[in-house]
């Protein structure tokens, strides 16, 4: 189950002075805080993971595999987690089978 992301707003100036534990709390956490110049908006924190996360789905060709993942899983094209996992482990060539 999901949780409702917290987001924080703060001045830049506070966030300069306590910046260490900021960090430690965005990545523990998983908060996210808007920085504040003046109380207008200028740049966002969030965790490094779900940053990564953000990036990697802008990348067009990414978006493409999702695309097309989602496409073939509407279709019934899936197959068991279990011979998914063994094909990784090399222990199979197996393969997609239509699941209804």
């Amino acid at each position: 189950m999901k949780t409702k992301a917290t987001v924080h707003r703060l001045p830049l100036t506070k966030a300069r002075i306590n910046l260490g534990s900021l960090i430690r709390r965005i990545h523990l956490k998983k908060e996210y805080v808007i920085l504040e110049k003046d109380g207008i908006p200028v740049a966002g924190i969030m965790d490094i993971d779900e940053m990564q996360d953000y990036l990697e789905m802008k990348n067009p060709g990414m978006k493409m595999q999702v695309a097309e993942g989602y496409a073939a899983y509407r279709k019934g094209d899936v197959r068991e987690a279990s011979s998914f996992l063994a094909e990784l482990r090399g222990e199979n060539k197996g393969g997609r089978k239509k699941v209804k």
